[in-house]
């Protein structure tokens, strides 16, 4: 699944496309830069595979909150609310994000089979509340 999200504040166009896909989704011309937002490799796929091109792992939960989530949609607002609070923490790596796409599509790329209620969906949902204000 690829949702997409228009972000103002970027450089060029001025708007910046957003996607969120699975690692094991094959990769497409659209996707533009594929930032791996996992802090541990995706299984059983290599690197030429996955074409990633840059992997910010310190932009993932912490090891505890992604153990405390396990994925439970009872869990998804408060894992939501934890996880705001550490990417508050980390303004470099969001500027990072930002500064990629600047430079056109970047896709969030994660590897949970939960497509709706993950870490990628909820760092694009961040990024969204966040405007690229900081």
């Amino acid at each position: 699944m690829n949702l997409r999200l228009f972000l103002a504040g970027a450089k060029g166009s001025g708007r910046a496309m957003i996607r969120v896909k699975r690692v094991y989704d094959p990769p497409s011309a659209d996707d533009g830069t594929r930032v791996l937002v996992d802090r541990l490799w995706p299984r059983g796929i290599s690197k030429e595979r996955a074409r990633i091109d840059l992997w910010l792992k310190e932009v993932a939960p912490s090891a505890d909150l992604r153990k405390w989530y396990g994925h439970d949609p009872d869990r998804w607002e408060e894992f939501r609310r934890r996880y705001r609070a550490e990417l508050s923490a980390k303004k470099d790596l969001i500027l990072t994000l930002k500064e990629q796409a600047g430079h056109g599509t970047i896709t969030l790329v994660y590897s949970s089979r939960e497509e709706m209620r993950n870490n990628a969906v909820a760092l694009r949902m961040y990024l969204e509340e966040r405007e690229w204000l900081g």
